[in-house]
């Protein structure tokens, strides 16, 4: 992770994967690090199980950007905000302090991820088993055609999810409007600046995508085809 990032600074790109059991059981990471603003919103999450996910991406997304800045995790500080009503405490997350940082969590029955690097970023993260649907939804959301390939394939089910975390990751990353490009070669020839990559986590069972600017997120994905996941 070497080559310098598109923005002016070397910073390189972290991101991470784990279980919820994992982040929880970190001796780095404490639930007592989140924010006010963070523990209030936990106490609307009724289901303990739901509310462990939401802690545990919080908490990654702090541990990523500790390794990016070099500050100490009970020292990054997000936030959010939403860019259609323009109030705080939801909507996209970002660091005050660090703007020139993208950054973005996810997380699902047992599952966290986190990326954080120069620019925009966006990950998603779904557990393997998980079946998108109805296909009528799918079909407004993501590029016809794609959704018409995996359909096709013996058991599509795979296929739909892998499409659908891409779709997320995309979205994260504030680069919705290229979906009805496609998520492969057509939408890179578009965008060239962009670079989308998707895995599958089999110690852990999940399926993950990740966006961002393609001179950020190739040093994290090399030398192998996708980058490392947890710790």
């Amino acid at each position: 992770m070497t080559r310098p990032p598109p923005y002016g600074r070397s910073v390189p790109a972290v991101a991470l994967v784990a279980t919820t059991a994992e982040v929880l059981a970190c001796p780095e990471l404490d639930e007592g690090m989140l924010a006010p603003w963070e523990r209030r919103r936990l106490t609307d999450i009724r289901v303990p199980a739901r509310r462990d996910d939401v802690v545990a991406a919080r908490l990654l997304l702090r541990l990523c950007a500790s390794r990016v800045t070099g500050l100490p995790p009970d020292a990054v500080v997000p936030a959010q905000r939403c860019p259609g009503c323009g109030r705080d405490g939801h909507g996209r997350p970002y660091l005050p302090d660090h703007p020139e940082l993208g950054v973005s969590y996810s997380h699902a029955d047992g599952l966290a991820a986190a990326a954080v690097g120069p620019g925009p970023v966006g990950i998603d993260v779904e557990p393997l088993t998980r079946r998108p649907g109805p296909l009528p939804v799918l079909r407004r959301l993501l590029p016809g055609d794609e959704v018409d390939a995996a359909c096709a394939e013996p058991d599509p089910g795979p296929a739909l999810l892998r499409l659908w975390v891409r779709r997320e990751a995309m979205f994260k990353a504030g680069f919705g409007a290229g979906y009805e490009g496609g998520f492969e070669a057509g939408f890179e020839a578009g965008r060239d600046d962009v670079r989308l990559t998707e895995w599958t986590d089999h110690g852990r069972a999940a399926v993950v995508a990740l966006a961002g600017a393609d001179g950020v997120l190739a040093p994290l994905l090399s030398p192998g085809p996708a980058p490392p996941s947890g710790r």
